[in-house]
């Protein structure tokens, strides 16, 4: 970007030599040529820049670390033309918790995330507002909108900048990372069954959890496979109807502590009940451990909230549901 600014002074010098008044001509062609010999310069060594490089050179410091990690370097830096979204490391850092730690240690759902942040051909600014989707060098579709003059994916995310031009393509700066849907999906050869947020809708026993999880933001991340297979403890719209009063509204105002407060309800990996009777805590991805215990035959959970149904098998994990609401003890 700062070599687009370089470049733009650049010209406006050689509209002002050209333009300027009647000074001598061996001074006006020496400035001319100088201007000239700069833009020239400058634009050249801005198209020697791949779109990897305009990301390294820009300060996209987690996109990069994220291409390197998923070996997506050399494909990024090859002829292209390729259309990137891309991040920045605030976008990253908005994801919940202990989500891009999951997904770079999984190679595969790190590449299908970052795939999908690319479009093949070069598609500038101009040519994104006529459009209405972009399908994905992963595969998946980008939904694509123009809302107050501004272009929207996948309704969400905002494209912040424009047109940073590369040798092999365009990168348009966007303000939160794009998931694709298929990662939700399963394998062909898997059970065709419902993923963990279509279970709990169809319920019709989680309407304030799944609230919840809108107003955190966290429904796309539990439900998109990013952070592999996971086991849920539930609470029932009961459960939350019985916490003190003041308490859901309180949460519900305050996204920091309704996120922390929800993934401690989620354990990476599938844990069945009989796993669970086995343990005396498990870590959830809200970094505090749950404590377990199993009291009259039944599993309870930090002395205070029963399992009342278990194993409710889903295509992103497990499903345990559980009466009363679980506290962080940070919170």
């Amino acid at each position: 970007m700062k070599k687009q600014i370089i470049a733009l002074l650049a010209v406006l010098a050689l509209v002002a030599a050209a333009c300027g008044g009647d000074d001598s001509d061996s001074e006006a062609t020496t400035t001319t040529t100088v201007a000239a010999t700069t833009t020239t310069t400058v634009v050249e060594e801005m198209m020697d820049e791949t779109v990897v490089d305009v990301a390294v050179n820009n300060g996209f410091e987690t996109l990069v670390t994220a291409v390197q990690a998923a070996g997506l370097v050399d494909t990024l830096s090859g002829d292209g033309p390729f259309t990137v979204f891309a991040p920045t490391d605030e976008a990253f850092a908005a994801l919940p918790p202990g989500m891009l730690e999951g997904v770079l240690a999984d190679t595969d759902a790190l590449t299908a995330i970052l795939t999908y942040h690319v479009v093949p051909g070069k598609v500038l600014a101009a040519d994104v507002v006529g459009l209405s989707s972009a399908t994905s060098v992963q595969g998946d579709d980008i939904a694509i909108e123009v809302v107050d003059g501004g272009v929207v994916l996948n309704g969400t995310t905002n494209v912040t900048a424009t047109d940073v031009e590369a040798s092999n393509g365009v990168v348009h700066v966007i303000d939160s990372v794009l998931l694709p849907p298929s990662l939700s999906s399963p394998a062909a050869e898997e059970p065709m069954l419902p993923g963990l947020i279509e279970t709990a809708e169809a319920a019709g026993t989680f309407n304030t959890l799944l609230a919840a999880l809108d107003a955190a933001g966290l429904r796309e991340a539990l439900n998109s496979g990013a952070l592999g297979k996971l086991t849920i403890f539930a609470p029932t719209d009961e459960a939350f109807e019985a916490l003190p009063e003041g308490t859901l509204d309180g949460l519900l105002a305050d996204t920091t502590a309704l996120t922390g407060v929800l993934t401690y309800h989620v354990v990476t990996g599938e844990v069945l009940a009989a796993d669970v009777v086995g343990l005396d805590a498990a870590t959830t991805l809200a970094n505090a451990d749950i404590s377990i215990a199993v009291v009259d035959g039944g599993v309870v959970l930090n002395d205070s909230a029963n399992v009342v149904t278990t194993d409710i098998m889903t295509s992103g994990g497990i499903i345990h549901v559980i009466d009363a609401v679980l506290i962080p003890p940070s919170s």
